[in-house]
């Protein structure tokens, strides 16, 4: 039986439906990457001057390879380093290594240009976390600016993190004629333990400890460079580049400054300098991007339990490639992928620990072997999704090799086969119901706590949450709502720093759910939330109409999330918001216009696409 024929009936569905759906939007996309093609490289046909300016401040070797006929391509970086980013720091070398390694392989590679790197680390529970979500529309402009020069032959982007990565596929997918490379940094080495840092926080709202203790356990935690090692949007951003194969195999969790990490680099600039049009071995990111690539991200972030954040996220860059997603989509995947791997905060091991159980190289074999995954997919590797299943090495000359991947998992308290999972069901669930459709991540929900029913409590912000919390008004079974935290309302900043508050709720013995319209984190932790509720409140969304005491039933085993009384809290007006705390300062003023034309959470969240 081929590998095709082995797919999954569930899987072949959904891909079939979106690629119906999307028929007319791909194909108008790929007749615009046919021109591209046809048109071949624009450098050699820029004007004299226009060549001049692109050549002038390169080396003498570089300049006469970028403006004659006979390089094997030039490169162009689209950077998002910054020293304050632990994850993108060491991206401040890598340039020089990818020019180095370009004209090695005969080729030429310059700076396009540089993208913001916002830290959602830094600004969680700050009000520069309303620009956040936005900022990920942005670096795709920017990344558009500096590829508008049109004088390159392929695209490596150097990303990592929360926004940064998504952007940077929507830049990949609309530049999608030119070959495209993602080279991450890795995460950083493991320091104090995930669930020690995070009982620290606990007891810090409890009062037991303070401030002094606090930050020595965040500063364990967050002490060098490379990406945080829990597995929330960041880590889940690399796991999605390899599962539609636009990283290296096995490059997502290799840690920096080690001999493996320069090995990925060079290969990956060598790899990507062979796809190029003058190549002949012409493969053009956009149709890597395809319906399928789409679905195995899908798969992956289900299976290894990864962030809700990334599913605006895939819904956006499937756009940009002309492939539309839905909710339901979603959903039929989420039901018919088991989890395997328990990452904190899904469990107590960081991501350095599971690249060294196992990893996404066993992961990918076990679910390509299920026929849950596409296998003949193109990737940077090659075609075939199984080329993943690879583990990278570094050989005697220092440059990279690869053996064959894990063949089971060395901890199935980390990662498990198929056969063993987890769950049956992906760790993400998709609820619809009377306040429209939401997202909740259980994969770190007990089942005794996936289905809560109980009183409303009803906040307009989350700093109101924390002082109702602090006034012991929350001691009590009850669902909180925090309503107008879309994207059209503030930016739909993410309320992570309710999580201590709600977790020690739930230790105290109460049960409590979060419903929102805004987001939580990539590190959503064991309270049930659902989240990104639309239509949103501030464009009409019925979440605005809840009330203090109304019953709401969130049920993440059914997919449902309801009203039960009173029976006709419809018919309230309802509640007018002031926002105008949130249109100035740190830049807030700047992003009016984006707040105005934003998409809905369930179409993306998106500006540009």
């Amino acid at each position: 039986m081929s590998a095709e024929n082995k797919l999954s009936p569930a899987i072949a569905k959904v891909t079939a439906r979106i690629q119906e759906r999307s028929q007319d939007s791909r194909d108008e996309y790929l007749s615009r990457l046919a021109e591209a093609e046809k048109r071949g490289p624009r450098r050699p046909h820029l004007l004299c001057r226009n060549l001049a300016h692109v050549s002038a401040a390169s080396p003498r070797n570089d300049k006469q390879r970028i403006v004659g006929e006979n390089t094997r391509g030039n490169l162009g970086i689209v950077t998002a380093y910054n020293d304050m980013l632990s994850a993108h720091q060491p991206f401040e070398t890598y340039p020089e290594t990818i020019r180095e390694t370009a004209r090695a392989a005969g080729g030429t590679a310059q700076v396009a240009g540089g993208v913001p790197a916002m830290c959602d680390g830094v600004t969680q529970s700050q009000p520069g976390m309303e620009l956040s979500l936005f900022s990920r529309d942005v670096i795709a402009l920017a990344a558009g600016v500096g590829l508008a020069h049109d004088c390159f032959d392929a695209a490596a982007f150097l990303g990592v993190c929360d926004k940064i990565v998504p952007g940077l596929v929507i830049a990949a997918a609309t530049f999608g004629h030119l070959p495209a490379v993602f080279i991450p940094a890795g995460p950083m080495t493991t320091g104090i333990g995930n669930a020690e840092h995070a009982q620290v926080r606990v007891r810090f709202a409890r009062g037991e400890v303070g401030r002094e203790e606090l930050l020595r356990a965040e500063m364990a935690a967050y002490h060098g460079a490379g990406t945080c090692t829990f597995y929330g949007t960041a880590n889940s951003n690399q796991m999605l580049m390899e599962f539609m194969g636009l990283h290296m195999p096995g490059a997502s969790f290799v840690n920096p400054a080690t001999p493996l990490r320069g090995a990925l680099t060079r290969a990956a600039v060598r790899r990507v300098l062979e796809l190029t049009l003058r190549s002949g071995s012409y493969l053009p990111a956009g149709r890597v991007l395809d319906a399928r690539a789409f679905v195995n991200g899908i798969v992956g972030l289900n299976a290894t339990g990864g962030s809700t954040n990334l599913v605006m996220h895939l819904t956006a860059m499937a756009r940009a490639a002309g492939v539309i997603l839905t909710a339901e989509d979603f959903a039929d995947i989420s039901a018919a992928v088991p989890l395997l791997c328990k990452v904190y905060p899904n469990g107590v091991a960081d991501v350095n620990q599971f690249h060294a159980a196992g990893g996404l190289g066993f992961v990918i074999g076990e679910l390509l072997d299920a026929g849950l995954l596409h296998p003949d997919t193109e990737t940077l590797a090659g075609r075939g999704l199984a080329l993943y299943r690879r583990e990278p090495k570094v050989g005697a000359d220092g440059e990279l090799r690869y053996e064959d991947g894990a063949a089971a998992s060395l901890d199935e308290n980390i990662v498990r086969p198929v056969s063993r999972a987890f769950s049956a069901q992906g760790g993400l669930r998709y609820l619809r119901g009377d306040l429209g459709d939401a997202v909740i991540k259980v994969s770190s929900v007990k089942p005794e706590y996936r289905v809560i029913e109980g009183p409303a409590r009803v906040f307009l912000s989350q700093e109101a949450v924390q002082a109702a919390f602090e006034r012991g008004e929350l001691n009590r079974d009850c669902v909180i709502v925090v309503s107008f935290q879309g994207p059209h309302a503030n930016g739909m900043p993410e309320l992570h720093g309710l999580t201590p508050s709600l977790n020690l709720l739930q230790q105290r013995g109460h049960r409590v759910a979060l419903v929102t319209d805004g987001r939580m984190s990539g590190a959503s932790g064991v309270i049930p939330a659902a989240i990104h509720v639309s239509p949103e409140a501030a464009r009409g969304g019925l979440i605005a109409r809840l009330r203090d005491g109304d019953i709401l039933r969130l049920d993440a085993e059914g997919g449902r999330l309801d009203v039960l009384a009173p029976s006709d809290w419809r018919a309230r007006a309802p509640v007018q918001a002031d926002l105008s705390g949130h249109e100035f300062g740190v830049g807030r003023e700047m992003f009016r216009s984006f707040r105005e034309h934003v998409g809905s959470a369930s179409d993306g969240a998106a500006v540009v696409v």
